[in-house]
């Protein structure tokens, strides 16, 4: 089946999401993070296809989140790793997993429990606000227009709904101050 394409829109989850957008990749980058770096143990513990896993990592070589290097020169074999690209998604892949223990948790209980090498302590990640620390729950998220947003494919409703939202916010300020 045919992958839609997302890298043409202007939104950076829709861009992300054509790199990473599917649930193999996800669960290739857990695993590379886990410590498989071997493409047969990768087969193996995940149950994929060869061919798509050959796909897949090609596709996450070519967009620099995984780091390939030869292991064994004959027969050529290669070890695979997280780049900072990848690494850098880790905290993402461990917040879908929390959510997943909270809504789809196996029935025989948490596959695998984390911990926190810094305290020692067994954790769930949660997404914080890197100005206050504060945990980040969809009733407390507003969104302003950034400097990218255009009604192009991805923001073609989102950007003018967003400009409309900041503009009357702003008249409301101006009409707050000018009645005080």
């Amino acid at each position: 089946m045919q992958r839609t394409s997302f890298a043409r829109m202007q939104c950076s989850l829709a861009r992300g999401l054509d790199v990473i957008g599917d649930g193999w990749t996800l669960l290739i980058l857990r695993d590379l993070f886990l410590g498989l770096d071997r493409f047969d143990d990768l087969v193996a513990n995940l149950g994929i296809s060869r061919n798509l896993l050959t796909r897949r990592l090609t596709l996450l070589v070519d967009n620099g989140i995984v780091e390939r290097r030869a292991y064994t020169r004959r027969p050529l074999r290669h070890a695979y790793g997280l780049s900072p690209a990848g690494a850098d998604l880790v905290p993402a892949i461990l917040a879908l997993t929390a959510w997943g223990e909270r809504w789809a948790r196996p029935a025989e209980g948490s596959p695998m429990i984390f911990i926190h090498e810094t305290c020692g302590q067994p954790f769930e990640a949660k997404v914080c606000c890197s100005a206050c620390g504060g945990r980040i729950e969809a009733g407390a998220v507003r969104v302003l227009p950034g400097p990218g947003g255009a009604a192009k494919p991805g923001t073609m409703v989102l950007a003018r709904r967003l400009h409309e939202r900041a503009e009357a916010d702003n008249d409301k300020k101006i009409k707050g101050e000018g009645t005080a």
